[in-house]
């Protein structure tokens, strides 16, 4: 359970960052360099949360770092396409286009529906 209560503030991390993106320096970098830009900054930031939280989650094995991650990539992905699309209202084309690693789109990241 303190794997699953764990991710909430990557939530609030990533929301954050998102927001930072959309009202600081999406206007200078353009749509998608600053897509790209967020995504290394929640990265780093999502990272520094969980080197912090380490001690705590006291991880045993790297099966059990595996599943946690999966699981965490699962939470991801579930709310993005769950409030992208009920809450934001952004058409499921527009959700799957942020996956779309061909047209640079390296990760979702994209609760703002100001595109």
């Amino acid at each position: 359970m303190k794997y699953f209560i764990a991710w909430f503030p990557m939530f609030v991390i990533a929301l954050a960052n998102a927001t930072i993106r959309e009202v600081g320096y999406k206007r200078y970098f353009g749509e998608l360099a600053a897509h790209q830009i967020s995504t290394l900054t929640a990265c780093i930031l999502v990272g520094v949360y969980v080197w912090l939280l380490s001690n705590y989650l006291a991880i045993q094995s790297a099966g059990q770092a595996l599943g946690i991650g999966l699981m965490w990539l699962a939470m991801t992905v579930v709310f993005e396409f769950g409030f992208g699309h009920s809450i934001v209202g952004n058409p499921w084309s527009r959700l799957l286009h942020d996956y779309n690693v061909l047209q640079g789109r390296v990760w979702g990241c994209s609760y703002s529906g100001s595109r």
